[in-house]
């Protein structure tokens, strides 16, 4: 059965006419589609069997009108090329899906201007809430939407202050254990490759590998820092040749990378140049993404529950619209994995 006019094109069935077609109020088709537990289930069978005969499809967009307010959540990621963030986006849809939400991604690429973008169309679209690895976590904008109606939660970042909820993980305590195993494996002067001057993450992570050095009885100085201007295989393979030119009397014996992708990019330049991983230079990456261990050499990575992080962070958010709210800011802690790459 199809529905058409006259002299037109078959137009799509609508509510009356799938109560049209089973005999029933137009209230009742409401109810098998928003409240199907009050209807009897025979009559339930009966609108149903004309919705698949008018191949009825709902007009979800209508309905999200109606009620000011869709059955969407986004979040605003920061390098949509990085697999820690599309992980982290995986936990999020696991709650997405558990409520009947659907997720929607966007990619700001470390971008403020970008960022501002999506945020201004997320909140146009009148989305359920907004989930986002902020360029800044402390961003006016922000708070702005929040305060206009809008939950926003902030992932993988903590911000200053107590506005928003904020899902993120210890990275001073992670740079920590990165450097604390490279010092247990013998060594005195290592590398820090990542871009700390602009990304906090990466800045914490850096933090925490000084304090591992400062523990060891160890200077500032046996940190050689190899800055980077993004966190890709390429800034790393470009990292690996810089640190490969330097005399071998002040070259370090171990890298720790700010991330995954950077500690790759290195363990190719190192296979290019002929250096061994880990007796010429052992190497710890960050997140431990699937490719950490399938590696040419295995990486030797701290690994952040990233999974957990995103669904972690999806359930604050649903947890905004509840009764007397209390923001949350959820820390946790992450593990170091030792493989190949630092074992001699």
């Amino acid at each position: 059965m199809t529905v058409q006019e006259s002299g037109a094109e078959p137009r799509a069935a609508g509510m009356k006419d799938v109560a049209a077609a089973a005999g029933v109020s137009l209230g009742t088709v409401s109810n098998v589609l928003n409240r199907p537990d009050r209807v009897s289930p025979a009559t339930r069978a009966k609108v149903e069997a004309a919705m698949t005969a008018l191949r009825f499809v709902r007009n979800e967009s209508a309905r999200q009108l109606r009620a000011g307010r869709s059955r969407v959540l986004a979040y605003v990621m920061l390098d949509g090329s990085n697999p820690f963030f599309t992980d982290v986006a995986a936990g999020m849809e696991d709650t997405a899906d558990a409520g009947d939400l659907s997720l929607f991604l966007c990619n700001s690429a470390h971008q403020p201007s970008r960022e501002a973008a999506y945020l201004g169309r997320l909140e146009q679209q009148r989305v359920q809430g907004i989930l986002i690895t902020p360029v800044d976590p402390d961003a006016p904008l922000l708070g702005e939407i929040a305060r206009r109606g809008t939950p926003v939660v902030v992932v993988d970042r903590t911000p200053g202050g107590t506005t928003h909820c904020s899902v993120a993980v210890d990275d001073v305590y992670g740079g920590e254990l990165a450097v604390r195993h490279l010092i247990e494996q013998g060594h005195e002067r290592i590398a820090f490759i990542g871009n700390h001057t602009t990304v906090g993450q990466v800045r914490d992570r850096r933090l925490g590998a000084l304090r591992a050095l400062q523990a060891a009885g160890l200077g500032p100085d046996r940190l050689v820092d190899l800055t980077t201007t993004a966190l890709t295989v390429a800034d790393g393979r470009g990292a690996g040749e810089r640190l490969a030119g330097l005399p071998a009397a002040v070259r370090p014996t171990a890298a720790f990378c700010a991330n995954d992708l950077v500690a790759l990019g290195l363990l190719q330049t190192c296979a290019n140049l002929r250096m061994r991983v880990p007796q010429d230079l052992a190497i710890v990456g960050y997140d431990d993404i699937e490719f950490a261990a399938a590696a040419a050499v295995p990486l030797t990575s701290v690994r952040q529950p990233r999974r957990r992080l995103g669904r972690t962070a999806a359930e604050l958010l649903l947890a905004e619209a509840e009764p007397g709210h209390e923001h949350r800011q959820v820390v946790f802690t992450p593990e170091l994995v030792v493989r190949a790459s630092t074992l001699r």
